[in-house]
């Protein structure tokens, strides 16, 4: 089966992409300076946003992780296409 690929399909993978890059940054600067209070607050805010996001995509177009950290609908979603990593 596939996906119905509408613009809120890309506009959600498009600010999925937009606030990993802002949390894989975050990390790594508070990797190296791991007391700044308003970067914590900022990752965290991310992080919030993007669990609400990946959420939305879930709901509406299936699993983005597999291994037990996305839920999969009935029948199983593994095999609809594209995969996120493929668009």
């Amino acid at each position: 089966m596939t996906k119905t690929m509408d613009e809120e399909f890309y506009k959600l993978l498009h600010e999925l992409q937009a606030v990993d890059f802002v949390l894989v940054e975050l990390n790594l600067y508070l990797d190296t300076h791991p007391n700044d209070f308003n970067a914590i607050q900022q990752y965290n805010h991310c992080a919030q946003v993007r669990q609400q996001l990946a959420h939305q995509y879930e709901m509406r177009y299936g699993p983005l992780n597999n291994f037990g950290h996305s839920f999969s609908g009935a029948p199983w979603q593994w095999n609809d296409t594209p995969w996120p990593w493929q668009v």
